[in-house]
Formats: structure tokens, sequence, C-alpha cells
């Protein structure tokens, strides 16, 4: 069994690299079609230099004085125009690049952020994929850079032959030897690019394995548990694992590579006798063929060059890209409705099963349940019994393989995931470190209000974060994070305090999810702050909240409303605490193996 969600392969990289032009031409039209006609005009002078020399030796061979400063004459506004032309086309192009790459930093932030599930950042292919792509996004605008040139390399190289076709239309076959050079540009790049795809996962763990050993924040265990030199062994032993996949593709390729180049060079070796031997030329045709093959060979490097580039990383990337955004279009359209206003009957799960993506066992396996509106509820469980997976599930971040989830009675899969969103709170376990200011790193749970004082105040109350705020150098002003100018460090506990704040920044949320966001405090400070919190959600009828807390503090437990026992992906226990303590099952004797830990502590 697996996710519902749709496989996306890679795409076409032809298909790729249109979509990613159009683009280009949509954010930037003027700029990008100037710098193409740039970068074709300037190949223009530069491939009319060996007819230039032509008609210099015909010049000199003729005693034609007018023909040998044309051909001078041509030589310098050749060379005057090349560098002109490569000057202002490196401004235009510069230009266009910086403009192009924030569109397309922006382009894939917000591809990313619409995603309506969070299963691409849990995937290991996917998270491949991904990472190629943060890393070439920054470099991606390099590749209309790279299409221009190589369409002028394109131009000269037409120019060229045209040349050679002056002297013998049989010099144009030349253009049959470059076709295993031309071969090699699209063969090497994508085999050296399909083992780097194989290597990727050995990559991201000599880099985990780099950061761990050189950073701050693991640095006292590294030194305490004595693992700096397992973590270098380990690294390399990675490395080598990478450099092992992608070494024998990159030996072999060059080996063809240079076979394909021996061939193009015997064959220019070959139009040079031909010209000098069978057709006895005038000495002013052969120095055109010695010029003109001589570029033609330097053209076909470069075209060869860019070309690679364009296989081998930019196209790469493009495809990425374009990957990006069908799986972004491949989610379901049809889920457009608005989320409710409130919540009259409540949530209901009915016959709702999860795997993850790529496994094939269950982490929920036929959950039926109902949160009734205006519920405390809370889910207790051994680790991996299913919780967290739960409130996934709730938050829209993943689709159940199987069954429904029904906010009242309108299918939740059917509710727009931005409109959900705007009605859910939360604070997780694997909570985020916003380092901004420090009421911005609240304020963001609910962005309309980021920079309402009054309304951070309130969620930093409700959190019972006020002293870890008044402990501040600045307050609410303070930048968090030490990386940062004037940046203060706060400990985990007070991060988690500041998370929790940001959960409960919206006033009435019709489901709010705690995801055991008070591991790092005391049990009865816990207990104090979600009695409080619950209270308060009781009394709040504005729109029917449905309170989910995660804890595996049984003293915080007992106060919710219902309590939901999960066990080995299911639900096996459902009730109040008197109910499900009288009914002496798993939660009876879970709670009495803590009660009495407690006690002997």
């Amino acid at each position: 069994m697996s996710s519902p969600e749709r496989e996306v392969p890679l795409p076409p990289p032809l298909r790729s690299m249109w979509r990613l032009c159009r683009f280009g031409l949509r954010h930037e039209p003027r700029l990008m079609l100037a710098a193409l006609a740039i970068a074709l005009v300037a190949a223009v002078p530069d491939a009319l230099f060996a007819l230039w020399l032509k008609l210099l030796s015909d010049g000199v061979q003729t005693g034609d004085d007018r023909l040998i400063y044309a051909a001078l004459a041509g030589l310098g506004v050749s060379a005057a125009l090349t560098w002109f032309l490569s000057v202002i086309s490196a401004r235009v192009q510069r230009r266009f690049r910086d403009r192009v790459t924030i569109a397309l930093e922006s382009h894939v932030a917000r591809l990313q952020a619409r995603v309506a599930t969070i299963a691409h950042h849990e995937r290991p292919d996917y998270l491949d994929r991904l990472a190629v792509l943060r890393d070439q996004v920054f470099v991606l605008d390099h590749m209309y850079l790279s299409v221009f040139t190589t369409l002028g390399w394109i131009l000269r190289l037409t120019i060229t032959l045209v040349l050679l076709a002056t002297i013998s239309p049989v010099l144009i076959l030349l253009a049959l030897f470059a076709i295993p050079t031309l071969a090699m540009a699209g063969w090497r790049p994508a085999v050296e690019q399909a083992a780097h795809e194989r290597a990727a996962a050995a990559g991201r763990l000599a880099r985990h394995l780099y950061v761990t050993a050189t950073t701050a924040e693991p640095a006292k265990e590294v030194r305490v548990g004595g693992v700096g030199p397992r973590l270098r062994r380990e690294r390399r032993a990675a490395w080598d694992e990478w450099y092992a996949i992608v070494a024998r593709p990159r030996n072999r390729s060059a080996v063809w590579h240079s076979l394909a180049w021996i061939v193009f060079g015997l064959g220019y070796v070959g139009a040079i006798a031909y010209v000098a031997e069978v057709l006895r030329a005038p000495a002013g045709d052969v120095l055109l063929v010695l010029a003109a093959g001589a570029r033609l060979s330097a053209y076909v490097s470069a075209t060869v060059g860019e070309i690679g580039f364009l296989r081998g990383m930019w196209i790469d990337g493009a495809r990425r890209f374009t990957w990006l955004e069908d799986y972004v279009a491949s989610f379901d359209r049809s889920a457009d409705a608005p989320a409710p206003d409130r919540l009259v009957d409540g949530i209901r799960l009915e016959h709702v099963s999860f795997a993850y993506p790529n496994s094939d066992r269950l982490a929920l396996d036929d959950v039926t349940l109902r949160l009734p509106a205006g519920s405390v509820v809370a889910l207790v469980g051994e680790n991996g019994a299913g919780k967290s997976t739960l409130i996934k599930l709730l938050s829209k971040f993943y689709r159940p393989t199987s069954g429904r989830i029904l906010v009242d009675d309108r299918d939740l899969a059917t509710v727009s995931a931005e409109s959900w969103r705007t009605r859910l709170a939360g604070a997780y376990q694997d909570f985020y470190r916003f380092e901004l200011r420090a009421g911005q790193s609240i304020g963001v749970g609910d962005l309309p209000r980021v920079e309402q004082e009054p309304a951070i105040v309130g969620a930093v109350t409700r959190a019972g974060a006020d002293a870890v705020v008044s402990a501040l150098p600045r307050g609410l002003d303070t930048q968090l994070g030490r990386s940062w100018p004037e940046g203060v460090e706060v400990s985990f506990g007070q991060w988690q305090k500041v998370a929790l704040a940001r959960g409960f920044m919206r006033d009435h949320p019709l489901l709010l999810v705690l995801d055991e966001p008070t591991a790092a405090l005391d049990a009865e400070t816990e207990h104090a702050l979600f009695e409080r919190y619950a209270a308060g959600a009781r009394r709040d009828t504005t729109s029917g909240r449905v309170t989910v807390l995660v804890s595996h503090r049984f003293s915080t437990a007992r106060m919710a409303d219902l309590i939901v026992v999960l066990n080995g992906a299911r639900v096996v226990e459902v009730g109040s605490h008197e109910e499900l303590m009288a009914a002496g099952g798993r939660y009876a004797e879970l709670y009495t193996i803590q009660a009495a830990g407690y006690r002997s502590g």
C-alpha cells in the first residue's frame, strides 16, 4: 500500500528548456531579446576573420593595394566589433541575469510553499531532486546565457562552413567529422549526471557529517562524546562512496570524448591535404581553409562545451525546475472549497489508513474516530503508535491512503489547503527556530497580525512565555539568533516557548494541534499551562474549536474531555480519564506505570 500521491517523473529536456525560456521571456522580455540579439550579432565579425585573411593573401599575391587595405580594414573592424560587442553583451547579460535570478528564486520558493502536502520534504527521491535544484537555482540563470552563447557558436559554425563551401562543397563534409564530438556533448553529461543522481544520498551524508563536525550546535556533544575522529572517518567513507559512483562514468566518457576529437582532427588534416594537393588551390584558398578550419575546430569545441554545460547542468536544472512546476500542478485542483466559519458537529475520521511514501507499513490502520466540536482531545500512546501521523493528516500535510476525514459533513479532501490552514493553529515537536526579532518570530503564526503588538502579547501570555520575553535585552524587539548583528541566543526551552506562543497567535482557529510542544518543560509547568489553556478553550464558543494535544505525560492528558489511545497504528481505546481508568485497559496500565514512576522519583 502506498500514499495516493501521484508519481511525477522528470520531464523531457527540450520541453523543460523551452518552458524555462518562456519563463525568462515572460519576466524580462526586453533584456532577454537584447541579450540574444547581441550574442548573435557578435558572432558575425568573429567568424569573418578567415575571409579577411584570404583577401589579404590574395591582395599580396596580386599586388592589389585596395584589396590589401580592404582586408586590413576588415580585420581591424572585426577585431574592434568583436571586443565592443562582447563588452556590451556582458553588461546586458549581467543585468538580465541579476533580474531573472530574483524571479527564479522567488518562483521556486513560491512553488514549494504552494505544495499542499509535505511529502516532497520527506521522500528521499524527491529530496535528492530538490537538493540538486536548490544548488542549481542560484546558477540556473546561466542556462539562458548558455543558450544564447550556443546559438552564437552555431552561427559562427554556419558562416565558417559557407566560407569553406566557396572553396569546394566537399569541404562541408568536414562538419561530419564533428558529429562524434557533438554526440559526446549530449551523451557524456547525461551519463555523468545520472551517476551524480545515484550518488546524491552519499553526497548528502558526507555534507551532513561535515556540518555536524564543524558547526556550533552539535559542538558540545561531539567533543564530550569524542566522536570527532569517527565523524571524519565516516565522512571520508561517504565521500569515497560518492566518488566511486561518479569516477567510473567520468573516466569512461573521457576516453570516448578523446576518440571523438581524434576523428575531427583527422578530418581537419584531410581537408587541408585535399585543398593543397587535390584542388591545387591558390595560397589564399589554402590560408582560408587553414584559418577557417582552425576556427571551425575552436567553434566546434566551444559549441560542444556549451552543449555539454546545457545538457549536464543547465538543462538538468531546468528539468528539475519544470518537474517542480508539474509536481505542484499534479495536486487535485478540485480541492477548492472554503473552510467552514465554525464547527458545529466536529471532525470525524472514517476508516482512515495511511502509509508514508515508499513504505508498505501502515502508520495508521483503519482509524474511525469522532472529535466533537468544542472539545479538548488528548492523543496518547507509545512512540511510533501514530500520534504525530494523525496530527499531520488533520493538518492536511498528507492525504489518507484510504478512508476520509470529515469537517462537520464536508470532506477535508475537497477543502482548499490554504483555506484550511488559515483556520488551523498549532505548535509541533519539531518546531522551527525563526531567527527574526522575537515579536516577528511569534507573529508569523498569524501573518496578517505579525506587527500587531497587542496580538503578540496576548499569544505570549497564553503560552506562559512572559518570563522569556521579559528576560530578552530588548523584549519583543530583540533579534534572536547568535549569528546576526546584536542577536542573542536563547535556550532550547525558551525557543520552545516562543514556538508555543506562535501557535497561539490565532484567536479563533477551528483546529488547534499541540504535538508535544512543551517537552522541554517540567511536568508541573506543562500541566499548569495546558490546564489554563484547556479551560480557556472550553469557554471559547465562537468557533467550536477542536484542540488536539499530544503528550507523553498522563497527568496532562487526563484533563482532556476525550482521550484517544493508539497502539500499533490503531485506536484501541477512547473515553474520558475516569472511563478509561475504570475499563482497566491499556490506558489504565500506562497511567499506573507512569504514576508509580513519579511517586518513586
